[in-house]
């Protein structure tokens, strides 16, 4: 199963990620970043910047409480259908 092992904030709201198995991508996380959980990292740059990966879920996070699936950010669509895409809090 693959994970984030790594992330970049990119300009905009994009990110740069490392995957547990080497391959790396830029992600657009517009589409996923909605809702009272992700409100604060529209309008506060510096906290969308703190992005992070999380330990434990092996995924990104900020120190908000915000997080979005692993499986939707790596691709996986049965995942992202099942969750639609959120874990955040």
């Amino acid at each position: 199963m693959r994970r984030i092992a790594s992330v970049k904030p990119l300009p905009g709201l994009a990110v740069h990620v490392r995957l547990t198995d080497g391959t790396e991508r830029d992600i657009d996380l517009t589409p996923f970043l909605w809702g009272p959980a992700f409100e604060s990292l529209l309008t506060d740059r510096q906290l969308f910047e703190a992005v992070f990966v999380d330990p434990v879920s092996r995924t990104i996070a900020w120190p908000n409480g915000a997080d979005l699936d692993p499986d939707v950010l790596v691709g996986d669509a049965e995942s992202a259908n099942r969750t639609g895409g959120r874990t955040g809090a």
